[in-house]
C-alpha cells in the first residue's frame, strides 16, 4: 500500500541506504528475486528547508546552461535522479535505457510534474558537449531530462548531499533516487527493479490519484 511518508532532508544518510557499486553491474546479473522499493523513513529531528539542504550550488546542463541545483533543477517537481559517466560502456547506458522505458510508461507526467536528472560522476572529463553526445546517443536528449556536470567540487558536494558520492568515477552507485520535492517524500529504488514497477512508484510519488484513484468522498449524514 502506498504510504505518504515525510522525509527529513537534513541527514545525508537519509538518502544513502541501499546501493550497488557501478562495478557490480558490468555483467548481466543472475536471475534473482524481485527487489523491494524502499521508502526513505521520516526522522524525528527538525526538518530543515530543502533549499538549505540541497543548496543552490551551480552546475551546468548538457546544453551549457548554468543552473542552481535546488531552484532551477529540483524545486516544484517530482525528480528521478541517477549517476552516470559518459565513458561508461555498460551499466550507465543500460540504466539510461531502462529510464527511457520508464519515461514512456509515465505518459504526460514526464516533462511536467516529473523530471529526470542524470548527474556525471566524472565532471573533469564530462563536459556539456560530452553529456550532450551521450544523451543523444541514448535518445535521452529531450525536454524534461537534464544531464548535469560542473566543477568537480560542486558535483562532489551535490553527490554527497544525495548520499551518492564515490572516490572513484567507475564506482558510483547505480541506485535510482526518486522524490516529490514539494512534499519532501523520497524513495530509493534499486536498479534491478523492472521498469513497470519503477514507473508505478514514480506515479505514486507524483500523482497518487492516477494510480490509486481519488479517495472516496465521506458519506453525507442523513
Amino acid at each position: 500500500m502506498f504510504r505518504k511518508t515525510a522525509v527529513v532532508l537534513g541527514l545525508t544518510g537519509a538518502l544513502a541506504g541501499v546501493a550497488w557499486a557501478h562495478s557490480e553491474h558490468t555483467a548481466p546479473a543472475a536471475p534473482q528475486q524481485k527487489e523491494p522499493v524502499a521508502d526513505i523513513p521520516a526522522e524525528k529531528a527538525a526538518r530543515p528547508d530543502a533549499r538549505a539542504y540541497f543548496t543552490d550550488t551551480e552546475l551546468v546542463t548538457q546544453d551549457g546552461k548554468k543552473v542552481r541545483f535546488y531552484s532551477d533543477v529540483l524545486e516544484g517537481h517530482t525528480v528521478v535522479i541517477n549517476v552516470i559517466y559518459t565513458n561508461c560502456k555498460d551499466a550507465c547506458p543500460l540504466l539510461t535505457q531502462k529510464l527511457l522505458e520508464v519515461r514512456g510508461r509515465i505518459g504526460d507526467l514526464f516533462g511536467k510534474e516529473v523530471h529526470f536528472i542524470s548527474i556525471s560522476s566524472d565532471p573533469e572529463r564530462d563536459t556539456p558537449a560530452e553529456l550532450k553526445a551521450f544523451a543523444k546517443k541514448q535518445n535521452a536528449d529531450i525536454p524534461g531530462w537534464t544531464f548535469l556536470t560542473g566543477e568537480k567540487r560542486n558535483i562532489d558536494f551535490i553527490l554527497k548531499r544525495l548520499g551518492q558520492f564515490s572516490q572513484h568515477v567507475e564506482e558510483h552507485s547505480t541506485l535510482i533516487i526518486a522524490g516529490n520535492v514539494p512534499k519532501k517524500h523520497w524513495k530509493k529504488i534499486p536498479p534491478t527493479v523492472p521498469p513497470p514497477a519503477i514507473a508505478t512508484q514514480i506515479q505514486l510519488l507524483a500523482d497518487p490519484d492516477s494510480v490509486l484513484g481519488p479517495a472516496a468522498a465521506p458519506a453525507k449524514p442523513n
